[in-house]
């Protein structure tokens, strides 16, 4: 395996374009810098990975179209916590990989400064990390590459991932920071999310321990070796984690721990002890332009808004009754409103659009979901459905259309569900929507909920992307024959004033079990708009 350079002189410029300024975090054959986009005069995160000798000529570009592809999905599920990735090239017998900058210290970063962290606020880190890998493993995709450098924690506690789609796109089995290779990687053996929950015990232990249970050697092949052989030494610093650890770190990936029984273990300490450790602790002092020094703290900032700001989001809105919405408290497909959560639901926002014509349901009479190829990819329980109206997405078992209501040929919503769940999820689609979809949401949608009289929206209005198009999602509560519902809606527009809205609701005392959280994955990751 090629090895990355100790130092870049700082004077080059990379593919042409981006300068280096400042180290910001260094393991294994990777280095992360703090750089600049001449282009755009934005700062940016480059990170440098030595690539192994490949005898195929075309292995680079396969390489940086895998990285680009797979961060773009994976920043659809969870945005906000996935690092936008702005450009990948390989250059040198190296890769580069370009991300927008993150308002945050690296995990790794933190540990040198800090040594050790207190279990609870390891448990409270662990947990967003296995929200965000949970959402991949859904997806069907595994990181194959977690390290504490792929980690960055906001000054609140959040964190943000870096590293998704490395993992198979070279010849070795682990590109870099080799003692956070599961024992399968180590053998040179398919991997899958089980390895990614070696990586979050590996990263679990390090954090409560101080260094990792398997350390670097002189050679990454002998520290491979290391990990594939040499027993677990038991950690002293995990406290009510202990058994979280050992669980994660077992040799043979068939004996880990599930991640449903991890999440419980990372619940179980912050409702035990929530104030035990602070959610975020002081930031460390950092070295070099790392330290946001007076040179560019300023611009980074600034750079770090447009860009979030850059993905401006559109909503459908589907016209029932006259009114912009239909999920008063009597409406068979009421949308539970969402309850407030700090998070970026993974599940689908709704769509708003213009009033349109009273629209009339219709007897629904359609299939139910059948099995087809693409369900072999879809997780136990779920089968892709194909509408009489073109669109198509994965359904748990049993579900069905319950309803359609039609507002002439400018918009429809098919709601579905199954008999006794109180779960259902609404598919809009207008072709009156309009131009700004955070306006739509706000201006048109938002004051027929309010009408209902127990609306009650949570968070802001956020603009966002969905499969590329221009979206935005709103988060609401509401009642439903008297039982509290939260309302998680994705809006978005696929051109010529049409759009789509996606609206899954679930009583808001259900809203946080993990069968919900998944059942809202799929929908976003499998929903398909009609093809033209």
């Amino acid at each position: 395996m090629a090895m990355v350079k100790a130092r870049v002189s700082t004077a080059e410029l990379v593919a042409g374009r981006y300068r280096l300024v400042d180290v910001v975090q260094r393991e294994t054959n990777r280095v992360s810098y703090y750089g600049e986009d001449m282009e755009t005069e934005r700062p940016c995160l480059l990170t440098q990975i030595g690539l192994p000798d490949d005898p195929c000529p075309d292995a680079g570009r396969r390489t940086t179209s895998r990285i680009l592809r797979t961060s773009e999905r994976m920043a659809l599920l969870r945005p906000g916590r996935v690092a936008t990735v702005l450009d990948a090239v390989e250059e040198s017998g190296s890769l580069w990989i370009v991300t927008e900058w993150i308002d945050g210290t690296p995990l790794g970063e933190l540990l040198t400064q800090q040594g050790t962290f207190h279990f609870v606020r390891a448990a409270r880190i662990s947990l967003e990390l296995l929200d965000v890998l949970e959402a991949a493993h859904v997806a069907g995709i595994t990181h194959g590459e977690l390290s504490p450098g792929q980690v960055f924690v906001r000054d609140e506690g959040s964190v943000v991932v870096t590293g998704f789609g490395l993992a198979g796109a070279t010849l070795a089995p682990r590109v870099a920071a080799p003692s956070y290779a599961s024992p399968e990687q180590a053998r040179d053996e398919r991997i899958g999310p089980a390895s990614d929950l070696w990586a979050l015990g590996v990263i679990l232990y390090t954090m409560v321990e101080g260094r990792p249970p398997y350390r670097e050697r002189d050679r990454p092949e002998a520290t491979l070796k290391g990990v594939d052989r040499l027993p677990l030494r038991a950690p002293m610093r995990a406290g009510p984690l202990t058994q979280a650890v050992q669980g994660l770190l077992r040799k043979d990936s068939r004996e880990r721990l599930s991640r449903p029984v991890v999440r419980e273990a990372f619940v179980r300490v912050l409702n035990e002890d929530p104030e035990a450790a602070p959610q975020s602790a002081p930031r460390p002092r950092l070295r070099g332009l790392y330290a946001v020094g007076p040179g560019w703290g300023r611009r980074a900032m600034v750079a770090g808004t447009a860009l979030a700001v850059v993905t401006v989001v559109a909503a459908v809105l589907v016209v029932t009754s006259g009114r912009p919405d239909d999920s008063g408290p009597s409406a068979a497909d009421t949308a539970p409103g969402p309850s407030a959560a700090t998070e970026e639901p993974t599940s689908p926002a709704p769509s708003t659009a213009s009033p349109a014509p009273e629209p009339t349901p219709s007897p629904t009479a359609e299939p139910t979901p059948t099995a087809s190829a693409s369900d072999t990819a879809l997780p136990p329980g779920f089968r892709t459905y194909r509408s009489p109206e073109g669109f198509s997405l994965a359904l748990p078992k049993g579900w069905a259309p319950l309803r359609t209501t039609r507002a002439s040929d400018l918009a429809y919503r098919v709601t579905f569900g199954a008999e006794d769940d109180p779960r259902t999820l609404a598919v809009t689609y207008s072709e009156r929507v309009g131009p700004d979809p955070v306006t739509v949401w706000r201006d048109d949608v938002e004051p027929g909920l309010r009408q209902a009289g127990t609306f009650r929206r949570i968070g802001e209005i956020k603009a966002t992307t969905y499969q590329g198009y221009e979206a935005a999602d709103m988060q609401w509560l509401s009642k439903a024959d008297g039982t509290e519902v939260r309302t998680f809606g994705r809006g978005f527009l696929i051109g010529d004033h049409r759009g789509y809205s996606l609206r899954w609701t679930t009583p808001e005392a259900d809203w946080e079990e993990s069968a919900n959280r998944q059942a809202l994955d799929v929908f976003l990751t499998t929903f398909r708009v009609p093809e033209d």
